[in-house]
């Protein structure tokens, strides 16, 4: 979307009233939550300017695995080359523009294009270009084939999940992430997150929701909720229980100082040899903006990436992760398998709350609501953050 279209499209009076003290500032409006042009928006000038997250590297099992993703209408495509890296190209043929990958496979050797069979490596270079130079002649000295190779988009892995900057221009991943990393530091000592480990097609699930990508960043901030959405859990990790997380602009969510689901559903996992004994029942989940959403507790943490489907569309793809490769064996079996089940359920119950705040978006009396100025402090982070990058857009022009 260029500039000038930008510009007409944010409206800056309305967002520079999310970014007034909680006690006055109202939310993000409708139209960010509904409207086509503003998805697209989102897409290139907000999700795109940081790091978003696409999709998990142990998905692509073996040397020549490929996924393709549809990130807000872009078609990528994930894939692993012979020395098992994996990389993001945009999924397009560079002759006439054809999308090369359709399904989830392994490449026989090379990608080919189905429309004139050009074919490309598993590192995205052009190889084969059949009849180029008129008919049985395959190259031709008029075109150069290194320089027609799949577009690669800048990209990295951190707790397997595979994250894309598409502007190219993003300080480093690893940099953006060290506040977190080192805040996590208090429970996993410095090599922790070495110690997740996870089974590729396995403790997992994916939901399939009608609301913005965006309310379920808002609902997983806040603990608000958890007496009316969560009776069960709500029953031993209650709201008093609860605090706010909120940091370095990138990060906001909830932690409790009384998980227990170990005792709740029976599970005896291998726990995080550096977690303090003293607060084995402790837990954060945290938001790191823009679409993944984090949780750890002393015996497993997890990740669900928010995949924008549509304005009113959101697929939530839920990883779980255990500490070490024992907690991956059959003597754990029950326990994963309770674990999974009972984050099913409490997603689950989340489920009627986003869907119902994204049909009241559709309604004039809505224009932002309000904010609990004790309560609702980290969805008012996320609100505040999404604001300065729409704003940034609009200033720079």
């Amino acid at each position: 979307m260029n500039s000038i279209i930008s510009s007409r499209l944010i409206p800056t009076q309305t967002l520079e009233g999310v970014l007034a003290p909680i006690h006055e500032a109202h939310g993000l409006t409708n139209e960010f939550y509904v409207d086509q042009r503003y998805f697209e928006l989102e897409r290139d000038q907000v999700l795109g300017r940081t790091w978003a997250c696409i999709g998990f590297a142990s998905d692509l099992v073996k040397t020549g695995s490929v996924k393709p993703v549809d990130f807000m209408g872009l078609p990528l495509l994930l894939m692993r080359n012979r020395e098992g890296q994996v990389q993001v190209f945009h999924n397009v043929c560079s002759h006439r523009g054809m999308k090369l990958v359709e399904e989830e496979g392994t490449a026989q050797g090379v990608i080919r294009c189905p429309y004139h069979s050009w074919t490309y490596d598993l590192n995205g270079g052009l190889r084969g270009t059949p009849h180029v130079g008129g008919i049985n002649q395959h190259k031709d000295e008029r075109f150069a084939c290194e320089k027609h190779g799949l577009k690669a988009i800048r990209s990295a892995i951190w707790m397997d999940m595979v994250f894309i900057n598409l502007s190219g221009d993003a300080q480093p991943l690893e940099e953006m992430l060290a506040p977190l990393t080192e805040r996590w530091t208090q429970f996993l000592g410095t090599d922790g997150m070495s110690l997740l480990h996870r089974r590729p097609g396995e403790d997992q699930t994916t939901l399939d929701i009608a609301c913005n990508w965006k309310l379920a960043v808002e609902n997983y901030c806040e603990a608000y909720h958890l007496p009316w959405v969560h009776p069960s859990l709500n029953s031993y990790s209650r709201l008093e229980d609860h605090y706010n997380i909120l940091f370095d602009e990138h990060f906001a969510g909830q932690g409790s100082h009384a998980y227990n689901l170990s005792d709740v559903a029976g599970t005896h996992l291998p726990k995080f040899p550096s977690w303090p004994q003293d607060r084995l029942r402790t837990a954060e989940y945290v938001a790191f903006f823009p679409n993944v959403l984090l949780g750890i507790q002393a015996d497993h943490a997890f990740a669900m990436q928010l995949e924008p489907v549509a304005p009113g569309r959101t697929l939530e793809h839920l990883r779980l992760f255990y500490v070490g490769e024992e907690a991956l064996g059959e003597k754990y079996a029950d326990c994963r398998k309770a674990i999974l089940e009972s984050w099913k359920v409490v997603f689950a119950e989340d489920v009627a709350s986003v869907e119902g705040m994204q049909k009241g978006r559709n309604s004039p009396g809505y224009k932002g609501g309000a904010f609990s100025p004790e309560m609702d402090v980290p969805t008012h982070y996320f609100h505040q953050w999404a604001a300065r990058q729409l704003l940034n857009i609009d200033r720079s022009v």
